[in-house]
């Protein structure tokens, strides 16, 4: 009798551990979150809303996110900022928003070593240079690998214009 109850508990045990686990990974906060939280892309943040853009980048993607930090959107010419989030011009700020995405998932390892054009969720190309460090069009990728549950974000230092 002790046995079995000795079997009995440690299955329940191993189910219990699989779905902790399981509850674990679906806890990962997505893009959307993870920038959020992190406190430096509040710019980004606020366009994101701005284009409504939210639940694009909460989807499951994965999406590849090119993240200019609040100093990158503060380098703008002034009033730059203001005036793409003004609802006017929303269709102006979702095209240079979708430039800083890649459909899919990628890593600064897939990009090491190599010069790359790619389509960005825009439809327009962005110019990746992996040779030393990693460069996108003119700005360089100062942190990579920020790892969410919807694809991974990339933080740059300069604010991309397609």
């Amino acid at each position: 009798m002790k046995r079995r109850s000795f079997m009995k508990m440690t299955a329940i045990g191993a189910a219990l551990a699989t779905l902790g686990a399981c509850a674990e990974m679906n806890t990962q906060p997505d893009i959307v979150d993870t920038a959020i939280a992190a406190g430096s892309f509040n710019t980004l943040v606020a366009a994101v809303q701005a284009a409504d853009l939210v639940d694009t980048l909460k989807s499951p993607g994965p999406f590849t996110v090119f993240a200019p930090t609040d100093e990158a959107f503060a380098a703008l010419p002034a009033g730059t900022v203001e005036n793409l989030l003004k609802p006017e011009n929303k269709d102006q700020l979702v095209s240079i928003l979708t430039y800083h995405v890649l459909p899919g998932q990628t890593l600064s390892s897939d990009l090491a070593g190599q010069r790359l054009s790619v389509a960005t969720v825009n439809g327009a190309n962005v110019h990746i240079d992996g040779r030393n460090g990693v460069k996108v069009e003119k700005s360089n990728v100062i942190q990579a690998d920020i790892l969410a549950s919807n694809g991974v974000i990339h933080v740059i230092d300069r604010v991309l214009i397609p």
